[in-house]
């Protein structure tokens, strides 16, 4: 009596080789994290020090100190660079992500890209005019009128504020996305 081995059937691929794009994927998603994280720190930053250290002092040296940082910010290309970024390789991400079948990992990473966007849009909406009107503010040894200071305390302030909040709930979003791809590509 023969007996012959039974067939040999190979395992099914991995999930995380289904899915494609890992490696790349992983690279965009986290670069996407590190610019979000730059911004809302950057907001963080202006939040808890910047704007009470220049409510603390008088209007002029306010004026002179915003008028230094928006041109040393308006200057700076890599600011710029980082700003942009930051929404494009989140859209890219959530893209990349969506298209390699990890829905849930695509949908934490939009919901980023939407906080966000919104960033950029109270940014060019509120924050931007305002930085502008206090550079054509003239002088400020020559300054009389120091109502733009008030706006600034209020208006830029509480926008500057939601920023940091969207920026953190962007990150926050992209850090579980992390999470999730991490498990999907095991």
């Amino acid at each position: 009596m023969s007996t012959s081995p039974p067939p040999v059937t190979p395992p099914p691929p991995p999930p995380a080789q289904a899915g494609g794009g890992g490696r790349f994927a992983v690279v965009l998603l986290t670069v996407s994290t590190v610019l979000v994280g730059l911004m809302a720190g950057l907001f963080f930053a202006f939040d808890v020090s910047v704007m009470p250290g220049l409510a603390a002092g008088d209007d002029r040296t306010y004026v002179t100190a915003m008028r230094a940082f928006n041109a040393a910010i308006d200057g700076n290309p890599l600011f710029g660079m980082a700003f942009v970024l930051a929404l494009l390789v989140t859209v890219g991400s959530a893209v990349v992500e969506f298209r390699a079948g990890r829905r849930t990992t695509a949908l934490w990473v939009a919901v980023a890209a939407a906080a966000y966007l919104v960033v950029l849009v109270m940014t060019f909406a509120v924050n931007i005019p305002l930085n502008n009107e206090l550079a054509r503010g003239g002088d400020v040894a020559q300054m009389t009128d120091f109502a733009i200071v008030e706006r600034f305390k209020s208006t830029w302030v509480a926008t500057n504020i939601v920023r940091t909040v969207l920026c953190t709930a962007a990150l926050v979003a992209l850090a579980r996305a992390l999470v999730l791809h991490g498990r999907a590509t095991r």
